[in-house]
């Protein structure tokens, strides 16, 4: 059956405040940045031509209506994006550090994208993926925790791969006990998993990034799993195959969508290639495309309208 998407997406769509100087009389500005991991991912996917769909929910509002038009005009289908009058849409603030780094301070209780409901996830629609992809943040509550495991049901039954970035924020947790419980469980249905260093540590216990993925590895069957180190780079673990590549040296705004271009570079790679037959030498390749890609996005605020273009990431790809 053809496809009509190469990846469908779930998960959170908000508005990233992101800091933006000071007013004349001193005040703090803050830039509105359309932003949420899923959609991040999507945004990488379509500047590299790829069809892709989100599934989610914003209020209606005038940062609701914001995010609608920013993803269509991104590429991104929001036929399946439902729209909430009786919840704002969700906001968060993003403090940054001098090194780049950042914290979150979310607004959120509720947000819409928590509001998602099950019956507002058409499995047919899901099955039109050949990627499904999906984070934590749509399992932090029970009615969006169930919204996102029917649409995995619905994927695994279409036959769509599944790709899985924990992107743990512990502030939206009850508790970290049921975040580790939540990323379990994606762990238990992924096939391409993107993990970040600190969330490997998190999840593992083990402080060695090489023995934190191979409890993984001995607990569940992920055939193609991606650590991502800042700007240390990234690594690749498949098929007893472990390869690394260093990161960019660039100059960093801010890191929000990194992980999320990263994670949208890879995607791109595996449609493009068989993800039953990767070499090490394509490993190789795949890491240092996304690892230019994703700092590429880190020279620029924001993430969804930040996405580099396929050329300007193989100009810096060539750099190495």
């Amino acid at each position: 059956m053809e496809k009509e998407y190469d990846v469908i997406a779930l998960g959170e769509l908000l508005i990233d405040f992101a800091a933006s100087g000071q007013s004349e009389q001193g005040n703090s500005l803050f830039e509105a940045c359309p932003g949420g991991a899923p959609c991040n991912v999507l945004a990488l996917l379509n500047k590299m031509g790829k069809r892709t769909a989100f599934v989610g929910k914003v209020g209606e509002d005038h940062f609701g209506i914001l995010l609608r038009n920013t993803i269509t005009e991104a590429g991104i289908d929001a036929s399946c994006l439902v729209t909430d009058s009786t919840v704002n849409t969700t906001l968060a603030f993003v403090h940054t550090y001098p090194d780049g780094d950042r914290e979150f301070s979310f607004y959120r209780d509720p947000g819409a994208d928590m509001m998602l409901r099950a019956e507002e996830v058409d499995p047919d629609f899901i099955r039109q993926a050949k990627i499904f992809h999906f984070g934590t943040l749509s399992m932090t509550h029970d009615g969006v925790r169930a919204a996102t495991k029917k649409a995995v049901r619905a994927a695994k039954d279409g036959g769509c791969l599944i790709s899985f970035d924990p992107n743990l924020r512990p502030p939206l947790w009850t508790s970290l006990d049921l975040a580790r419980e939540q990323m379990e469980y994606g762990f238990g249905v992924c096939d391409i998993l993107k993990i970040s260093d600190n969330e490997i540590q998190f999840v593992s216990g083990k402080e060695d990034f090489d023995e934190g993925i191979a409890y993984l590895q001995g607990k569940y069957k992920i055939p193609l799993i991606l650590l991502t180190m800042g700007k240390d780079g990234s690594r690749a673990y498949y098929r007893g195959m472990r390869v690394e590549h260093p990161g960019f040296s660039v100059r960093t705004i801010e890191t929000t969508g990194a992980g999320d271009t990263f994670c949208g570079s890879v995607l791109t790679y595996i449609l493009e290639h068989d993800l039953e037959s990767l070499t090490g030498e394509q490993l190789g390749e795949m890491l240092t495309f996304s690892n230019a890609a994703a700092a590429i996005v880190t020279t620029k605020k924001g993430a969804i309208k930040a996405m580099p273009d396929r050329k300007d990431v193989l100009k810096l790809a060539a750099t190495q």
